[in-house]
């Protein structure tokens, strides 16, 4: 600041070096405060799986134990079947998430750029999937997957979990949003519907994609309720139902039960923690938030 500027200045007052404003100071502290609220429950977890399991029930309870043991996760490693839980929730997420993207994104397109007949029917049908919820459709989809002899297997998991109508949302925002010039210039130079979907609309909404991807893999992957409904073969297990199922093998041990928690976490914070960026710009681009 110049000496001018300095001497221009009310007595008085005194300059806001920080930059930071009273409403920046109050949503600070409560950013922090919901983050030391969320990550209290993880670092309890943490600590009790590294607790000797006699000290997992003491009272009055207490954040560390007498001393720090692996025995919980060798247990998990050694007697259970953690590997085979984690094959079977990455198989089954990334199935679940690139199928999405392709179905959701190629209905989208149809909706966008294509003009057919019964066209506002569909969509009007497409906005009624987000009212009702999946848990009135287990019955029937149980049905149809048994009829399709389906139980037990990947495919029984996956396919009811495709079908996501906010990603068709989503992403029709998403393409309503790009020039269409671009599309009636490749219609001029022979390209095909096709051809503008693969090669122009997709790499252009790479944001969407990502934004749809992480969500999709992180709900897929937390999904409790279906495959638990559709598998009942520890073989066939994913990482939820495994946790559910920790009790009757090993009883009541709660050191083993935090540990497999922490072990079916571990891959959701990573996502995060290498894909932020992706997850904050694919936010502000398709209108999710709020």
């Amino acid at each position: 600041m110049s000496a001018r500027a300095a001497r221009l200045r009310p007595s008085g007052v005194v300059e806001n070096r920080t930059g930071l404003s009273p409403g920046k100071v109050v949503l600070y502290v409560v950013v922090v405060a919901l983050a030391i609220i969320w990550a209290v429950p993880m670092l309890w977890a943490l600590a009790t799986s590294l607790k000797p399991d006699p000290e997992t029930t003491v009272a009055p309870a207490k954040w560390f134990g007498s001393v720090v043991t692996f025995d919980a996760y060798g247990k998990i490693i050694d007697e259970g079947e953690i590997g085979k839980w984690y094959f079977n929730s990455l198989l089954t997420a990334t199935v679940i998430t690139a199928a999405t993207i392709f179905t959701a994104s190629l209905a989208a397109f149809a909706f966008s750029q294509g003009r057919f007949r019964g066209r506002e029917a569909l969509q009007w049908l497409i906005l009624a999937g987000l009212i009702v919820p999946f848990q009135a459709l287990i019955v029937p989809l149980f049905e149809l997957v048994s009829f399709m002899r389906l139980i037990d297997t990947y495919w029984g998991i996956i396919l009811p979990q495709i079908a996501a109508p906010i990603a068709v949302l989503v992403f029709k925002r998403a393409f309503d949003a790009l020039p269409k010039e671009l599309a009636e210039s490749a219609r001029v130079d022979g390209a095909s519907a096709w051809r503008i979907y693969w090669s122009i609309w997709l790499p252009l909404s790479r944001a969407t994609i990502a934004a749809v991807g992480i969500f999709t893999f992180v709900a897929a992957w937390n999904n409790f309720l279906w495959p638990f409904v559709s598998t009942s073969a520890k073989s066939i297990m994913t990482i939820p139902v495994g946790l559910s199922a920790v009790n009757s093998f090993y009883g009541a041990q709660y050191a083993q039960i935090m540990a497999l928690a922490i072990l079916g976490a571990l891959p959701l914070l990573i996502v995060f923690l290498f894909f932020q960026r992706q997850i904050v710009q694919g936010i502000a681009n398709t209108g999710l938030k709020g």
